[in-house]
């Protein structure tokens, strides 16, 4: 008896936790799981794998080079609640949040860092520093 009460006092107490308005930190996306840009349009700057199955995933890795030759890896990654870039390149890997997005350009930025990608490009801002980075083409 004491185990039945537990249970529904547990089952209770998690329905009246339920927020009636939604997780509003999930990535908006249309009928086939396309992610949408902030304006609802389809962010361009997005790639997608497609598993056997034709599941879409949307953690993409990337090597882009800069003008001096020097490769960096970038991972961009869409996940519920999450939208982010991560950017390595010598050993330090520096993680900025999505801030906003047209469908053409999308920014990123934590602290004094900014990447803004459109298509194949990626510039980086920090500080006085700008370095503009080219997908490469495997």
């Amino acid at each position: 008896m004491k185990n039945i009460a537990l249970v529904l006092l547990f089952f209770s107490a998690a329905l009246s936790s339920c927020s009636k308005e939604g997780n509003k930190n999930v990535i908006k996306t249309d009928g086939d799981g396309t992610v949408l840009a902030d304006n609802g349009k389809v962010d361009e700057n997005i790639s997608y794998n497609t598993d056997v199955n034709g599941k879409k995933m949307v953690r993409t890795n990337y090597v882009y080079k800069a003008t001096d030759g020097s490769q960096v890896k970038v991972i961009f990654d869409y996940e519920p609640g999450t939208s982010d870039v991560e950017i390595s390149s010598n050993g330090k890997t520096f993680k900025l949040d999505k801030i906003k997005s047209d469908g053409q350009v999308t920014t990123y930025k934590k602290g004094d860092m900014k990447a803004t990608v459109k298509g194949d490009s990626l510039i980086l801002h920090q500080g006085k520093n700008i370095i503009e980075l080219v997908k490469s083409k495997l």
